[in-house]
């Protein structure tokens, strides 16, 4: 029986990775941007001079609250509140995970929540903070649902830009070292090393598309080591992000800004991607997500791109944890545990 379950997956997984080759070739699940859906609170903001264009048209202000979600996001108090309390009720129904360390640092360490199922496909989450903040121990949340369908769940922790002086490359670094680790580990746990999957949000879908667009050849690995990939509101291209106020935090050299957009390297990118924002998300992140979507959609790569009515920035961090929700659906289907 588990074996006949193991190749229903298999298939599943096999269906959704034809079903994105479709959509790329056609185009018809790429969406376009609605500005509109958008809800800035204040809702009108206060009227100003407008300042000299830095970015398309965009002056100073209209750049930094393209890259401020709290501005277009103001429940986020709440949904904090929501997750914790649900991130325990969580740990009580799964358990603690096993840790384990993928580099020599104290903060190279990751959870793995195992699934029952022999032989498994895991997802790997890589979470978000805006480069600042977050931790692996907050996220059993979204754990929980993929475990029991049969994934298993890693989190990793690494470094923020407070811990290596604004510097995004050893945060890249150690994403792409938690999926070599997982790929080489995968057995120990009871996963299945060629059906390695990656979902984020936020920042961390950055560091995801970062780690989409590695030279694993060079490591001895498959290129497409990665079966899946679901990005929920990243951010592809750096340039304006470096032109924002939060070029106060992280250090946006030249060298970052070519080398960490993923969209200047859609040729290095070999895994079926999803690409989900909410529609209530900034123009910003919305222009971003579909920019990114199209680029891959024109070099023939297999995507598909959905907006999400009513979900702010915030708010789609908790469809990760529901798989009848946006992101967490895409992860489900892409694994081939959406079956009946």
């Amino acid at each position: 029986m588990s074996n006949m379950k193991s190749a229903q997956g298999r298939k599943g997984a096999a269906l959704s990775r034809r079903a994105l080759v479709a959509s790329a070739a056609t185009g018809a699940l790429g969406l376009a941007v609605d500005p509109a859906q958008a809800q800035r609170c204040p809702a009108e903001p206060p009227e100003r001079a407008k300042g000299p264009p830095v970015f398309r048209g965009f002056d100073q202000t209209d750049i930094d609250e393209g890259y401020d979600n709290d501005i277009w996001a103001f429940n986020v108090k709440n949904i904090d509140a929501r997750r914790a309390a649900n991130n325990e009720i969580a740990l009580s129904a799964i358990g603690k995970p096993q840790r384990a360390a993928y580099g020599p640092t104290e903060i190279e360490g990751l959870d793995i929540y195992r699934t029952r199922r022999a032989n498994a496909p895991t997802l790997i989450f890589i979470h978000g903070g805006t480069w600042r903040n977050g931790k692996a121990a907050q996220f059993t949340v979204y754990a929980e649902p993929f475990v029991k369908a049969g994934a298993n769940f890693v989190v990793p922790d690494f470094a923020n830009v407070g811990q290596t002086g604004g510097d995004l490359f050893p945060m890249v670094d150690q994403c792409r070292r938690v999926v070599a680790w997982v790929k080489a580990n995968a057995a120990t746990y009871g996963g299945d090393p060629n059906r390695l999957y990656l979902c984020s949000r936020s920042s961390g879908s950055h560091l995801a598309s970062c780690v989409l667009i590695t030279d694993w050849e060079k490591q001895g690995l498959p290129l497409d080591i990665l079966k899946g990939a679901v990005l929920g509101s990243g951010m592809y291209d750096l340039e304006p992000v470096s032109m924002s106020k939060r070029q106060a935090f992280v250090k946006f050299t030249p060298a970052a800004i070519e080398e960490l957009s993923a969209i200047r390297h859609i040729d290095r990118i070999h895994t079926p991607v999803f690409i989900g924002n909410g529609g209530s998300e900034t123009p910003e992140f919305l222009r971003q997500a579909a920019e990114f979507a199209a680029a891959l959609r024109a070099a023939g790569k297999p995507v598909q791109q959905v907006v999400a009515k009513g979900y702010n920035h915030y708010e789609m961090g908790e469809t990760i944890g529901n798989p009848y929700a946006l992101l967490g659906r895409a992860a489900m289907d892409m694994m081939g545990l959406n079956t009946f």
